[in-house]
């Protein structure tokens, strides 16, 4: 069972508030098939915990990665995986679609 938009945005407060860095990211675009909607989210903490999905697989984990880079830096990265991109395998979306996730520091 996937979380809900509340369960995972409320997860993100709940880091904020126990003074962790927090990041969100959130599905802005996809063209053809994607695996999750426009608006579906993941929130990940300093540590590398995160919860909810933009996506699945391996580009999840590209998604953590560049989360931490945003938490460190505070500037808010647009990043974009597709089948006609060489990380496309590498990031494990070989569905045939493309999607948009925009990732932006807490607070």
């Amino acid at each position: 069972m996937l979380s809900t938009d509340n369960d995972i945005l409320g997860q993100a407060e709940a880091w904020a508030k126990a003074g962790k860095g927090v990041a969100v990211a959130t599905v802005v675009e996809t063209w053809g098939s994607a695996p999750r909607p426009v608006g579906s989210h993941l929130v990940i903490d300093e540590d590398g915990s995160f919860f909810g999905s933009v996506s699945g697989g391996c580009v999840e984990g590209e998604v953590v990665t560049e989360a931490l880079d945003v938490i460190g830096t505070g500037k808010a990265k647009l990043l974009e995986f597709g089948v006609a991109d060489e990380t496309a395998w590498r990031a494990g979306l070989s569905c045939g679609g493309r999607i948009a996730v925009y990732v932006e520091k807490v607070g």
